[in-house]
């Protein structure tokens, strides 16, 4: 498990970028995938998420069922994964809940504004970045009485500039938003081909939200495979499916 030295300084936080050991999946899902919807048996993936809940101390662990949209969640209660939400990003202001990402590439973000006791936690691909996922999750933190001025995010492992290759299409859809986005592209070595920069990007949107204090946990998801899952990699292998990594945050009483 990774931690952002930051959040981990701050009172009242409990929160962990879970890598994919320490559970009870085999084969491609080896071992602590945390995903449903990931074609491994429900009830390891069960006893997966309980061992994070229990490492968390917490009463209950929430996830959505994510859609790479931009819609953010209250968490008010813990609820069953039958009746988790449509949404990319969930917010509480209530002690004990444990919210959870799921990830293969894909940004988690973690949030937390501790003076106000609010956090948040965002799944952040390319659709969901471009879209105001992470702009949502903020305001969704604020509607519950956090201060931008006091939210903090981190960026977790995730899919590196280095690994991911992108269409002469995909840039564009970046450009004609704002020209400066060309900077969180480099040409890739195939021609018409771009490698593009999404921890960086989100970055830039966290920036210009008003988030001051970011930090990226620099860990590509794509060449680790000892520790994470990661989407691409399991195309490139023409695997069937792949696990799901889980990143928690939570606010703890006292």
């Amino acid at each position: 498990m990774y931690n952002c030295p930051m959040l981990s300084s701050l009172p009242g936080i409990s929160h962990g970028f879970f890598t994919r050991g320490g559970g009870v999946s085999e084969g491609i899902y080896a071992s602590l995938n945390c995903g449903y919807g990931s074609g491994d048996a429900a009830e390891k993936v069960t006893q997966n998420r309980s061992r994070v809940a229990a490492e968390m101390g917490a009463s209950g662990l929430c996830t959505v069922h994510q859609i790479h949209s931009a819609k953010a969640v209250v968490a008010n209660d813990p609820w069953e994964h039958s009746d988790a939400p449509q949404a990319d990003a969930l917010v509480t202001n209530k002690p004990n809940i444990a919210l959870g990402i799921l990830t293969a590439d894909c940004l988690p973000v973690l949030f937390a504004d501790v003076k106000n006791g609010v956090a948040g936690a965002a799944h952040s691909g390319w659709k969901g970045a471009i879209s105001g996922v992470l702009e949502n999750t903020i305001s969704k933190m604020c509607e519950l009485g956090a201060e931008l001025v006091h939210i903090k995010a981190t960026i977790g492992p995730a899919i590196s500039q280095k690994s991911y290759e992108v269409g002469a299409e995909f840039i564009k859809r970046f450009t004609s938003q704002h020209k400066d986005n060309e900077r969180f592209f480099v040409k890739s070595e195939n021609v018409g081909h771009y490698m593009f920069n999404l921890p960086g990007y989100a970055s830039h949107r966290l920036e210009s939200a008003g988030v001051a204090k970011i930090n990226i946990i620099a860990q590509d998801t794509y060449f680790n495979d000892n520790e994470f899952f990661s989407y691409r990699r399991s195309c490139k292998r023409n695997e069937p499916a792949y696990g799901r990594q889980i990143s928690v945050i939570m606010l703890k009483n006292g």
